[in-house]
C-alpha cells in the first residue's frame, strides 16, 4: 500500500503547478483524499480534500479560487492544480487517504500518507 506524491518544484509568483498523488495497492476511489502542506516552523494544514468518488470538495480559504482538486479513477490518482501561486504557498505538500470518506482536515483521520513534494514559490 503506497501513495506517491509528485509534481512539486520551483515556480515564480503567479505561476502554476500540478501535483499528482498516485496510489498503489488499494483503490483510491474508495477513500477521501486530501492535500496537506507544511511550511517550516508551522503545523501541517489541510489545503484541499475530495470526498469519496469526487462527490464534494473542501478548500482552505487561503487557496479558494486558485487550487482545484480532481480525481482520475482509471489512473487511481488525485491531482491538485495550483494556479496564481504565492510565496506563502511554499511548503512541503502531502497527499493522504482517509477511509472515513468525508472532508475532515484532521490528520489523524487519514490512514495513508505520501512522502511529500516540495513546492517553492519565489522570484
Amino acid at each position: 500500500v503506497q501513495l506517491q506524491a509528485s509534481g512539486g518544484g520551483w515556480v515564480q509568483p503567479g505561476g502554476s503547478l500540478r501535483l499528482s498523488c498516485a496510489a498503489s495497492g488499494f483503490t483510491l476511489a474508495d477513500y477521501a483524499v486530501g492535500w496537506f502542506r507544511q511550511a517550516p516552523g508551522k503545523a501541517r494544514e489541510g489545503v484541499s480534500i475530495t470526498s469519496i468518488r469526487e462527490g464534494r470538495a473542501y478548500y482552505a480559504d487561503s487557496v479558494k479560487g486558485r487550487f482545484t482538486i480532481s480525481r482520475d479513477i482509471a489512473k487511481n490518482s488525485v491531482y491538485l492544480q495550483m494556479n496564481s501561486l504565492k510565496p506563502e504557498d511554499t511548503a512541503v505538500y502531502y497527499c493522504a487517504a482517509s477511509y472515513l470518506g468525508g472532508l475532515s482536515v484532521a490528520t489523524d483521520e487519514y490512514n495513508y500518507w505520501g512522502q511529500g513534494t516540495q513546492v517553492t514559490v519565489s522570484s
